[in-house]
């Protein structure tokens, strides 16, 4: 696959650093025959009764922590998974070595290994009570301004804890939009997939089976349920690129069935989709990354291309904290 492909050019002013002042006052790009441009408020009109709509519920952990070397030189550390006292990380700092001790708080952590650019830490106490008393959000490197809120990276209805990146398309979601859909006739559905570090880092290298970094995922049989019944009447709406994953990883024989497990799916134009999807509810995605190309294989390359040209020309706020997009089939 030629990545180039998928790469395309954007003004840095239309990174979004900031959450719009409320989370449904985003802009919604809607492409469907065509393209219009509406606000996210606007979204339920598009929805009818008997439709599902399947939101990704994982909460995002406060998994980055700032930590100082014995010498004073700051190294950030982002925890990807832990366990006990032990936890698998990135780190930006400098002359990061074996055995290097690094200070977070009253608390302290050693080096102990380091494979495939991840760092294996050995902490002095559980790591769960280090992130719960240092632990900040771990917003992407593209935004550069600390957030105001840290509540505004964490969608309204989040529950579970496990993410380290947030469930994006989510954010824009309100408590009262989601009641003003169910009293319309919609049914929500939720799923859990918890993000790693696969969902944000750049694709490299896509060779002849590529796959991405495990990604826990969980469905109960009561949302199973109703996510089925959206394939057999082909009326399921998604709400993001976790969501999309975690229903074609459970997806067997046509059906979604309910359970744990880890999904490494890759999902690139020329795959096969299992599951009908109406509609999906995404946000503007970096480019050459793995969530460019899920969308890409869903509803083609040449018609989402058009819509982020659309979107650039008319100055939508892109990636995490920008603007929406509503695709329809």
């Amino acid at each position: 696959m030629d990545l180039s492909q998928y790469d395309y050019s954007l003004p840095r002013e239309l990174v979004a650093q900031q959450p719009a002042l409320a989370r449904d006052m985003s802009r919604l790009l809607v492409l469907n025959k065509g393209l219009v441009d509406d606000a996210f408020s606007s979204l339920p009109r598009y929805l009818s009764a008997g439709d599902v709509l399947v939101l990704n519920d994982s909460r995002v952990v406060m998994a980055r922590l700032v930590a100082r070397k014995k010498t004073g030189g700051k190294v950030e550390i982002l925890i990807i998974r832990s366990d006990g006292i032990s936890a698998s990380c990135l780190l930006n700092g400098k002359k990061i070595r074996l055995g290097t001790v690094l200070e977070i708080g009253d608390f302290s952590a050693v080096v102990r290994g380091k494979d495939n650019g991840r760092f294996n830490l050995e902490f002095d106490k559980q790591v769960s009570e280090v992130i719960e008393r240092y632990g900040e959000v771990a917003l992407p490197h593209y935004i550069k301004q600390k957030a105001d809120d840290p509540g505004r990276y964490q969608t309204v209805y989040s529950r579970v804890k496990g993410s380290i990146a947030a469930p994006t398309a989510g954010l824009h979601f309100t408590e009262e939009m989601l009641a003003t859909i169910q009293d319309m006739g919609v049914e929500i559905a939720y799923v859990t997939l918890h993000i790693g570090p696969s969902t944000f880092l750049p694709l490299r290298d896509v060779g002849e089976h590529p796959s991405l970094e495990p990604e826990f995922y969980s469905i109960s049989a009561e949302n199973a349920e109703k996510i089925n019944r959206g394939i057999q009447s082909d009326s399921l709406f998604t709400v993001g690129t976790t969501t999309v994953k975690a229903l074609e990883s459970a997806n067997i024989g046509g059906a979604v069935k309910p359970g744990t497990g880890q999904s490494s799916l890759f999902i690139a134009p020329g795959y096969k989709f299992k599951t009908p999807i109406k509609g999906m509810i995404t946000n503007f995605h970096l480019p050459k990354s793995s969530l460019l190309l899920l969308v890409s294989a869903l509803f083609g390359r040449e018609r989402v291309f058009n819509a982020y040209e659309h979107a650039v020309n008319h100055r939508y706020r892109f990636y995490s904290f920008g603007d929406a997009m509503l695709i329809l089939r």
